[in-house]
């Protein structure tokens, strides 16, 4: 398939892997930023192909678990309401909020519904004039052009009882925020290519020159990954800052003008807290003015959320990149997919997630697929 098997290719990863240890001499410290991207790295091995002095570090990349905990618990409120029909991607259901998930809010007897599209929530709008229908949109900036164009679908078709919750959060300034940390270990990142097939890539060169890291544009497939880590490690041996788009198939410098201005008018630029992180200036988007009949924060009127963290849970330093999922006491003991603590460890692109899938049994044999010898390397994929 084209785009899938050409990524995959042993023999080329095998050439990529000699070109990254013959270039490396000293350790460097690199972020993926997006969780698919963290996914496909643990599951095919990639970190364990590399150099000992190349590092991975594993970033806030994953939106589901970034959404604030009051947002979940917001959504929580709302769908138990017996006038809504409340709709949200899968992977949203099992998200522990303080005291419940969506999951139980539906064994509740809440009409909460799986959508696979904005567009779907939309539509049963549409033929439920008699329901408040409420679309949980959340994600970074790949998926909010379409939850933009569903409640301009919304006006136009002059539908009252659509609205959306929304908790979209935008990358560069969390690049930022990680950066100015003062326990960041970040030299180079991998930016994540869907996000810049949308926006392009216009706000990372200031971003490299000021904080002087190498930004590298990156697909997902392991060759994708080998490449970018390839292009960073280059760029950090030359003692080089400069952004480089290693995904051209997919990502131009000029974004998508079309989702770009859809974009611009229906969200604005807000200030956004991610659950673990904290309140990160400008990183998120929130229904513009114009759209604002449109909120449900703004309908429902949701107010005197308390929330709570379970302590003995550390998915805020796992999305920090300051700690590997494994390093938490709780990972795959009090924490698994079936009794998750945490977002990182139900999300399709949490890294404990990953880790739960592919790496667990750290202390035995490791499941298949995970662990890929070097000289095993024409299984991959």
């Amino acid at each position: 398939m084209k785009y899938i098997d050409e990524f995959n290719d042993p023999d080329l990863a095998r050439r990529l892997l000699d070109e990254i240890h013959a270039t490396v001499t000293r350790p460097w410290a690199l972020m993926e930023v997006c969780g698919g991207q963290t996914h496909s790295i643990i599951r095919h091995g990639v970190d364990q192909l590399l150099p000992e002095q190349v590092e991975l570090i594993h970033g806030p990349g994953c939106p589901v678990c970034v959404t604030p905990l009051d947002v979940i618990d917001k959504a929580l409120e709302i769908a138990a309401r017996a006038e809504v029909i409340f709709c949200s991607f899968g992977d949203m259901l099992r998200v522990p909020g303080t005291d419940r998930d969506l999951f139980r809010v539906k064994g509740e007897g809440g009409d909460v519904r799986v959508v696979y599209s904005p567009l779907d929530a939309l539509d049963l709008a549409r033929k439920n004039p008699d329901r408040q229908v409420v679309f949980f949109a959340i994600g970074f900036e790949t998926t909010a052009p379409a939850n933009a164009m569903a409640v301009h679908q919304a006006r136009r078709l002059g539908l009252g009882n659509f609205t959306l919750l929304v908790s979209h959060v935008r990358v560069p300034p969390a690049i930022e925020a990680i950066m100015r940390a003062p326990q960041c270990r970040v030299q180079a990142f991998l930016a994540a290519g869907h996000v810049c097939s949308v926006m392009g890539t216009a706000e990372y060169p200031e971003l490299a020159d000021r904080h002087r890291v190498p930004v590298v544009v990156t697909g997902f497939e392991p060759l994708d990954i080998l490449e970018g880590i390839r292009r960073a490690v280059r760029q950090l041996e030359r003692g080089e800052h400069r952004v480089e788009n290693a995904y051209p198939r997919a990502v131009r410098e000029q974004g998508n003008p079309a989702a770009l201005s859809m974009l611009e008018e229906v969200f604005e630029v807000t200030d956004r807290n991610w659950r673990g992180i904290g309140p990160i200036p400008a990183s998120g988007w929130r229904l513009s003015e114009t759209y604002r009949d449109y909120d449900a924060e703004h309908r429902f009127d949701v107010t005197g959320i308390r929330t709570e963290e379970p302590a003995v849970c550390r998915a805020g330093e796992v999305l920090q990149g300051l700690i590997k999922p494994t390093e938490c006491e709780a990972f795959g003991r009090a924490c698994t997919p079936r009794t998750p603590l945490g977002a990182t460890m139900v999300s399709s692109e949490g890294a404990c997630a990953a880790y739960y899938l592919y790496r667990r049994m750290s202390d035995g044999p490791a499941p298949q697929g995970s662990r890929i010898p070097r000289e095993e390397l024409n299984t991959v994929g």
